[in-house]
């Protein structure tokens, strides 16, 4: 089984920095895990890694699409899947814990969006839920949602029944989670800091740009709603400041929570140790070593 190593953690932890260092040590890629870093032009307000900072380490599903663009979590789980078989030693870095466990599992998620005009092309919706239930009648269904029906019935000349995908939890990859865990008073010093720096680097001028040049775009993001909001005349900047900061922190105990409930096995690793890349390291170098199933 393929393996891949997953570096995971909430915002100011050192996820970045520490996987350059062991993706070089590794000769390994990195493959990015944020929802948000995954758009262009997004960038100060997601801390998105510099080409300098890449320092020469190839990096996948970064900066890929348009701001104008809509990118799920089921497109994420199509690219990552074909792209970690290409990787001698992929590394999958980023916060958004759905994301990643999107790649390692073998969950099933909905396609696209139904084109408005499908419900009219069907004339009736209880003849095809009927159809859905003879065919597949395990199947759980929210019988009361004429999407759902559509979507069941277009996945009825699958090889496999959906009933028999759901609740899967079977990974699909070797994989061994790192996590950066870091004291919550330090963590909620770093993203104060971290705010004032975005700012310092044009955060607002970014947001504003942002929304003259892409107004279909999703602001609906930690950082980018409140500065948006700032920028209507909604709320003062200190108001922003303090919604940002509030809600980053809220954000990240809900990370250290959904990672320790959902990944299992687990490393749990001190962002602030002194010797955090050489634990790293070995950890890895194990893994690494280890047969796989």
């Amino acid at each position: 089984m393929k393996k891949i190593i997953v570096i995971a953690g909430p915002t100011t932890s050192g996820k970045t920095a520490l996987s350059i260092k062991l993706a070089q040590h590794f000769q390994g890629e990195i493959i990015n895990a944020d929802s948000v870093q995954i758009y262009q032009k997004f960038d100060i307000g997601s801390a998105k890694i510099t080409l300098e900072e890449q320092n020469n380490i190839k990096h996948h599903l970064l900066n890929i699409i348009s701001p104008k663009d809509c990118y799920n979590i089921y497109d994420f789980q199509k690219d990552v899947r074909k792209i970690i078989p290409q990787i001698d030693v992929p590394f999958l870095v980023g916060g958004s814990g759905l994301y990643i466990k999107a790649a390692l599992f073998d969950y099933e998620f909905e396609g696209k969006a139904l084109p408005n005009n499908y419900l009219d092309e069907k004339a009736d919706i209880e003849e095809l839920l009927q159809v859905v239930k003879e065919k597949d009648p395990h199947l759980v269904l929210d019988e009361k949602n004429p999407h759902r029906i559509i979507s069941a019935y277009q996945h009825l000349n699958q090889s496999k029944l959906r009933s028999d995908k759901q609740g899967k939890n079977t990974p699909l990859f070797d994989f061994l989670v790192i996590y950066l865990d870091i004291d919550r008073k330090i963590l909620k010093q770093r993203i104060i800091l971290r705010l004032e720096q975005m700012l310092a680097k044009g955060f607002i001028q970014e947001v504003e740009t942002l929304t003259k040049d892409y107004p279909q775009a999703n602001f609906n993001i930690i950082g980018y709603r409140e500065i948006k909001l700032f920028l209507e005349g909604q709320i003062t900047l200190e108001e922003a400041k303090r919604l940002i900061i509030s809600k980053t922190f809220k954000y990240a105990k809900r990370q250290k929570t959904w990672f320790k409930n959902q990944i299992k096995p687990l490393f749990v690793i001190d962002a602030l140790s002194d010797d955090l890349e050489n634990q790293a390291i070995k950890i890895i170098e194990k893994f690494l070593k280890k047969e796989s199933n």
